[in-house]
């Protein structure tokens, strides 16, 4: 039972974290039953390391110094463990103080902290890791500042804090270095944080795409099966490490299989005489726990696991137990990996032929769509740098394999296939991170199945529509295509040829159709097409070499299509290959080329790095890709600016926190415990009109109407003439059913109305009307703000009524928003030709309304607690814009776990 000053075990500490070599730790509170692992622990740490701890000779721990650093309160005393196997490999702890350094509680602000790390895992980051967790334990406790006593001598831990990123300030006292640092993340402790966690993720990956050794766990004794497949992979692939076979119902004495002399083979992975960086499980479900709890005892890195049939339990179960010794996994119901490097030489798959050596990176969480890239890719003269299937992603996903090829030197374009997004949020952050630097190619399957993931896939679900999900990849700088043939078209274009530097695009071919075509698919595309070029059928392939120079040359040019059909005189397809590439050669400019059935071309392009098609609109979609990523990234060049209006955010945050937290609550820290009154909380209209005035949004002001004559007597105060407009939640919005009426100019004509409206509709009391001054006629817009916990803030816009309603033309950006975001919103809707004067009406104040949407975006970035703006209508008008009706929502502020201490997923 727990005294009142205990607190509850925080379960949500618990973490699994890559260190800097790539294994992965626990990381967890101490409990009182953790006495003995710490003794053990103290146990293995040098004499050195325990001089720098406790600055004297300190052997051993006494009885009194394990309770100490074993019972915790979790909130003045907090102590955490980083685990690999069973055992603490390194510890830290705080101790709330005073400002004279005594023992404290809170409002006191300030903890001393302390480290130790077992000396066999000295240089693996875990003290930096502690410190990210222990600092965000911290501040959810009211903590705000670290000191620390370190000794001159003891420069690794120095390191830990100063390296860390946080402002700090540190002095010399009675021969220590005495440290403060303050636990407010900044630009440069999220950018450190960010950097070691690429840093470690990409090593995890590399560990497995580059293993000294494999062992094939599962491999039958006779021809055929999936662990026999992977080992057949292995060797034809030319593997340049060791590879062992492991049966275990082969006899004892056995050293070898039928059909492999030379691979050694052994009845568990334990008799294995040499150390196995990665383990290929192809046993029954049945039977993985136990191979995994070996293979852990023999210190593999990581595994790749092809059994099949798990329920979520039993995936958490299995990644629970690999990680709890360092290993990760690719996996389950994997296909498997492959490294073309040749130092490495790779095939850890079920397919039997290997890729050639290329540029591209392939992930796939589908066995069947990984087998038919992988064929596509072959079959166009696409070779690939790696290749990761990671079935129902449990542990390793496509976020990782992007921290890997984003510094990857031998990846240049990265084509993914995505059933599920596990962490939408770090992965809008990682995929816009590499794609400032190398094209990101994604189809998404499952899209429309709710937000569900699909069956056996370790992702939790989502909220967000495939509409949101779709912009917000986009504006992370993603390609997305919808079939996974557009796939293997888009990457060919964007690895064999540089970028264009603008939509004009050329079309010149031997069949006057197939240009027409290409123009036509241009149009289609929003490209700008060139007159076409048609050379005739008796064009050889030197009239092509002539054309595609010219067209080359042309400064009005960004791009060419070369289109082609069988020639009339006898010409190989190796000599018209010959004639574009000599063209195109150092051009600059992306050619791209769709032909006809001309035997032998594909291959003969392919050789020569020219992407071949075989239809012109294929070609051009490709094409199209390419100028969009072209443009995105001149784009991200420049990204804008958050504008720093003059708000008054103290003023919204005591608003916000005395709605959520009663009155005269002041604003709680970010993380903090507190209680909230109810889990959501709508503001009326007239708190939420507050509210958002203090970021400069002005709400009409609309006076309840609940009979004749008030509504008489406000619309005298506000001056005729007025609107007449129903609030019940079944109306409201429905112009459509007669709950507005606008322009009443007389008190005569607003009673008329109103009997109108009630005889019609129903009671005062069930339509709740209002009334409204009329504003400046203009176009109805809609303007939303909405926290997905796993997206985060997003903004969207659109038009209001059936634009939005009925067709979904809506546009969304992540907040917060800048200036160029703001203008990109705006333009993004299909509908946004009704802003600009469509049909000859006049513009709208388009400045107004990018202005409205920076308050917003500001509005719920500073205040996480605001879950929900909506702005219905916004009409903007040729001059200015005037929001009719808010609707606010606040909650308790979600976890925004990206902006956290590094973690790994845990579904």
């Amino acid at each position: 039972m727990q005294t009142p000053t205990e607190r509850a075990y925080p379960t949500h500490w618990e973490a699994d974290v890559v260190l800097r070599d790539g294994g992965t730790a626990r990381v967890r509170p101490i409990t009182a039953e953790d006495a003995d692992r710490l003794v053990s622990f103290y146990e293995q740490v040098s004499d050195e390391s325990k001089y720098y701890r406790f600055f004297a000779p300190y052997p051993r721990l006494s009885d009194r110094d394990v309770r100490r650093f074993t019972h915790h309160d979790y909130v003045d005393r907090v102590g955490l463990a980083a685990i690999v196997g069973d055992e603490f490999i390194a510890t830290v702890r705080y101790d709330r103080i005073d400002d004279l350094g005594r023992p404290a509680s809170a409002p006191a602000d300030r903890a001393e902290v302390a480290f130790l790390v077992q000396d066999a895992h000295q240089g693996r980051g875990v003290a930096s890791a502690l410190l990210e967790h222990i600092a965000a334990c911290a501040r959810e406790r009211g903590v705000r500042r670290f000191t620390a006593e370190v000794l001159p001598a003891n420069t690794k831990m120095a390191k830990v804090f100063t390296d860390a990123g946080y402002s700090q300030r540190r002095s010399f006292e009675d021969g220590s270095v005495h440290l403060t640092l303050d636990l407010e993340p900044t630009e440069r402790s999220l950018a450190v944080m960010r950097g070691r966690e690429q840093r470690a993720e990409a090593r995890s990956v590399q560990r497995l795409l580059a293993p000294g050794s494999v062992a094939v766990i599962g491999v039958s004794r006779a021809r055929g099966g999936a662990g026999r497949a992977v080992l057949d992979s292995l060797t034809s692939a030319g593997y340049t490490g060791r590879v062992y076979a492991v049966n275990q119902r082969v006899p004892e004495g056995t050293d070898r299989l039928p059909g492999l002399p030379d691979v050694p083979v052994h009845r568990t992975v334990r008799e294995i005489p040499e150390p196995v960086d990665l383990a290929v499980l192809a046993v029954p479900a049945t039977e993985v726990d136990a191979v995994v709890a070996a293979c852990g005892e023999h210190g593999v890195q990581g595994l790749v696991v092809l059994s099949a049939d798990f329920d979520r339990a039993a995936q958490r179960a299995l990644v629970r137990a690999a990680r709890s010794y360092g290993m990760r996994i690719v996996g389950p119901n994997a296909f498997g990996v492959i490294n073309t490097a040749p130092d490495v030489r790779l095939n850890a798959t079920l397919a039997s032929q290997t890729p050639e050596r290329g540029r591209v990176g392939l992930f796939t969480q589908s066995g069947a769509i990984g087998i038919a890239l992988l064929a596509g890719l072959h079959r166009r003269g696409s070779g690939l740098s790696s290749f990761v299937s990671v079935g129902n992603r449990a542990d390793v996903s496509g976020n990782d394999v992007l921290q890997f090829w984003d510094d990857d030197p031998d990846t240049d374009v990265v084509l993914m296939y995505l059933e599920s997004i596990g962490n939408p949020r770090k992965f809008t952050r990682l995929v816009r991170r590499t794609a400032l630097r190398k094209p990101v190619v994604v189809v998404r399957g499952a899209r429309h199945s709710g937000g569900a993931p699909p069956p056996g896939h370790a992702a939790p679900a989502m909220r967000a529509s495939d509409a949101t999900v779709t912009d917000l990849l986009r504006q992370a700088g993603v390609l997305l295509v919808d079939t996974y043939t557009e796939l293997v078209d888009t990457g060919l274009q964007l690895a064999f040829q540089p970028l264009p530097a603008g939509p004009r695009i050329a079309t010149l071919g031997n069949a006057e159709s197939l240009c027409l075509l290409t123009y036509d698919a241009c149009l289609a595309q929003r490209l700008a097409p060139r007159d076409p070029v048609d050379l005739t059928a008796t064009a050889a392939p030197a009239d092509f070499h002539r054309a595609l120079t010219a067209a080359l040359d042309d400064p009005a040019t960004d791009a060419v299509v070369v289109t082609a059909i069988p020639w009339v005189e006898d010409h190989g397809a190796a000599e018209l290959a010959d004639a574009l590439h000599r063209a195109s050669a150092g051009s600059g400019k992306p050619v791209a080329v769709a032909h006809a059935a001309i035997e032998g071309l594909d291959a003969a392009l392919s050789a020569r790095r020219i992407p071949a098609y075989p239809a012109p609109e294929r070609a051009v979609r490709a094409l199209a890709q390419a100028v969009r990523y072209a443009q995105w990234r001149r784009e991200a060049a420049e990204p804008g600016r958050v504008p720093e209006d003059d708000v008054d955010e103290a003023g919204a945050a005591a608003a916000v926190a005395r709605a959520l937290y009663g009155t005269g609550a002041p604003p709680q820290p970010a993380g903090a415990t507190v209680t909230a009154r109810p889990h959501s909380l709508a503001l009326t209209p007239a708190d939420a009109a507050a509210l958002l005035a203090r970021y400069g949004i002005e709400v009409l002001t609309a006076r309840p109407a609940p009979d004749p004559g008030t509504a008489v007597r406000a619309a005298a105060e506000l001056s005729y003439p007025v609107a007449l407009k129903t609030t019940a939640p079944h109306l409201r919005h429905r112009a459509d059913l007669g709950g507005v009426r606008l322009d009443i100019v007389s008190e005569q004509q607003l009673r008329r109305v109103y009997a109108e409206l009630t005889e019609a509709l129903g009671r005062p009391e069930e339509l709740r009307p209002v009334v409204q001054a009329m504003v400046p006629r203009g176009v109805d817009t809609v303007v939303r703000a909405t926290v997905d916990p796993s997206i985060g803030t997003v903004l969207a816009f659109g038009l209001a009524g059936p634009p939005s309603e009925l067709l979904g033309d809506v546009a969304h950006r992540l907040v917060p928003v800048t200036d160029r975001d703001a203008a990109q919103l705006v333009r993004a809707i299909r509908s946004a030709p009704m802003l600009f004067g469509w049909r000859g009406a006049r513009p709208v104040d388009t400045a107004a309304l990018e202005e409205l949407l920076l308050k917003v975006s500001r509005l719920v970035d500073d205040h996480p607690e605001i879950v929900s703006v909506e702005l219905e209508p916004v009409v903007v008008a040729p001059r200015g814009l005037a929001v009719l009706s808010a609707a606010v929502r606040l909650a308790p502020p979600p976890a925004t776990t990206d902006l956290g201490p590094r973690r790994l997923s845990a579904w």
